[in-house]
């Protein structure tokens, strides 16, 4: 797909409501207002396209950057196109889809650790962003994360709104890892006390990060004991049908 296809469709499936709802949220003027079932409605028709999601980018159009954090191919972007795409941010919606990808990329550790320290708050937001994405690589032990909620314990409410908010959501990550730590991430959590987040005329709230684990956790048990349960009785039925 030609990058003027795509922004044709985007216009055409722009309205004004979700511009309006877009807007609350920090979105600039320069949105169609494009909703996220018309954009994955998008992506399975154009597919991963790296070329095109460069160009989409480089519209400076929101919903199209958005679509381009969709369809790009974060293990072919270099830190200097990163840090590119990075310079645009100004909304939480955006930097949340951009942290996404440069979380895949090569160059992740590298931004996250120039980021989370950067007194920008949408440079800070996104490396934390990159950090809470990360949780799960096998190349942080549990002492690096030990570290992480030390950091984010430390610096949390002096840190500008949109970065405070990414840190409590990087904690949140490291606690749903369970172990011990949930436990410290728990800990961290009630030392830190409520977090003030400006949400700006929207109905979003900022969740209490020490119940926001222990329920995740006991959810995330639930369902694994459910599939348990069914993969020994899918294995109970098979022994009756050969029996």
């Amino acid at each position: 797909m030609k990058v003027t296809e795509a922004l044709k469709k985007l216009e055409s499936l722009g309205t004004a409501q979700n511009r309006k709802v877009y807007a609350r949220h920090g979105v600039g003027p320069k949105m169609f207002g494009v909703s996220y079932a018309d954009l994955g409605k998008l992506v399975r028709e154009i597919g991963a396209d790296h070329e095109l999601a460069l160009e989409l980018w480089a519209s400076g159009n929101h919903d199209a950057r958005v679509l381009a954090t969709m369809v790009v191919d974060p293990g072919r972007m270099s830190a200097r196109e990163l840090e590119g795409w990075a310079e645009a941010l100004d909304n939480h919606v955006l930097t949340d889809a951009f942290a996404r990808v440069a979380a895949k990329s090569p160059a992740a550790p590298a931004l996250e650790r120039k980021w989370t320290r950067s007194k920008d708050e949408w440079l800070g937001a996104a490396g934390w962003g990159i950090r809470a994405q990360r949780v799960e690589s096998p190349a942080l032990s549990d002492a690096d994360l030990e570290a992480c909620l030390a950091e984010i314990e430390a610096k949390i409410h002096g840190a500008k709104n949109r970065t405070r908010y990414a840190m409590l959501m990087a904690l949140i990550a490291v606690g749903v890892r369970g172990g011990e730590l949930q436990k410290k991430a728990v800990a961290a959590a009630k030392r830190i006390g409520v977090v003030e987040v400006d949400h700006g005329e929207t109905g979003c709230k900022t969740p209490d990060a020490a119940s926001y684990i222990e329920k995740t956790v006991a959810y995330r048990k639930k369902k694994a004991g459910k599939k348990k349960t069914a993969r020994k009785e899918a294995q109970r039925s098979t022994r009756r049908a050969r029996a």
